[in-house]
């Protein structure tokens, strides 16, 4: 996005400082091939952001943009182990390419390196940035555990699977945008703002991930569509289908996702698609994230910076919700 052009040569070239050239190679080597598949960079991005639009620098944000971006991948690496995951970005998740041991221990010193990178701070913003990352920290601990209890769970109300994603997904976007905050000395009200700003962003964010599976476009969504209708996962468009279904429909959409039919993969994501439709899913999820995105728009509106600014954050939004991919 032409937003974050301005920042992507100078974060890389301080990701690969951080990380490179250190022994022993089979703890740090792991780390460097997971960052460098690359992704959005959104949090990291949002961080230098928020700093600048508190009148600071991009180099006074990066030791906040660096542990944001170091700990979000620490969290997929183990993830992936706990997933079983093959693939992420496209290529041999950490554990397959070295193993599950190899995997952990490099997961472990990523999160003490995203603690590392804020050490240069002065003392009260050091302060201020450990106590936001620690509470962040085990706010997401606390999502991927609902997101693990949920797939067993009988039901699952929409309400609880906005609290998951709220936890395991957002939480590290209000994160990174306060923590940009901090670095250019925002006020306390402004900070809390620009957290829960990303907190709505960062809740429509996941939603639409979980709508572009099902219903994105394959050629620029960047993997096949319907993979987590294949990993029988159960997203807000499988909840609000329940929720929405007759008792025939709510059966054989359970049939469907219990993995106990014997279907083509093409098959399967034909007919849960055709539920998701039907149930009015589909319509409901898209309402959903349009509402989030809306609660983002009123806490933008609060912040005190200028309108250029808000002007920036408002055309990441809108990216965001209208990306297809």
């Amino acid at each position: 996005m032409d937003i974050f052009k301005a920042y992507q040569k100078e974060f890389k070239s301080s990701l690969e400082k951080f990380i490179s050239d250190k022994s022993p190679q089979n703890l740090y080597r792991p780390m460097e091939y997971l960052l460098d598949l690359g992704g959005k960079r959104i949090r990291p991005f949002l961080c230098l952001m928020a700093a600048e639009s508190f009148e600071s620098s991009p180099d006074q944000a990066m030791g906040a943009a660096l542990s944001v971006e170091v700990f979000h991948n620490f969290t997929l690496m183990h993830d992936d182990i706990m997933d079983k995951a093959f693939l992420r970005r496209g290529r041999m998740t950490v554990h397959e390419k070295w193993d599950v041991n190899t995997a952990i221990l490099s997961g472990d010193a990523m999160l003490i390196k995203a603690y590392q990178s804020l050490e240069d701070y002065p003392t009260e913003i050091f302060q201020k940035l450990t106590r936001l990352l620690s509470k962040t920290a085990i706010e997401v601990c606390e999502g991927q555990q609902y997101d693990m209890d949920f797939e067993t769970a009988s039901v699952v109300t929409q309400k609880e699977y906005i609290e998951m994603i709220r936890l395991k997904t957002a939480v590290l976007v209000g994160c990174a945008l306060q923590m940009g905050a901090i670095t250019g000395k925002a006020s306390a009200e402004d900070q809390t703002v620009i957290y829960n700003f990303g907190i709505q962003l960062g809740i429509a964010f996941q939603l639409q991930d979980d709508y572009l599976d099902a219903f994105g476009d394959e050629a620029t969504f960047g993997k096949k569509i319907g993979g987590d209708i294949l990993e029988n996962k159960k997203t807000i468009l499988y909840h609000l289908a329940l929720k929405k279904a007759d008792p025939k429909q709510g059966d054989l959409l359970k049939l469907l996702l219990s993995g106990a039919q014997s279907l083509s993969d093409d098959e399967k994501i034909s007919s849960v698609k055709h539920l998701f439709k039907a149930t009015g899913a589909k319509e409901a999820t898209r309402k959903l994230i349009r509402h989030h995105s809306d609660l983002a728009e009123i806490e933008l509106e609060k912040l005190s910076i200028t309108e250029e600014q808000k002007t920036r954050f408002r055309a990441l939004k809108n990216w965001l919700m209208n990306r297809t991919y």
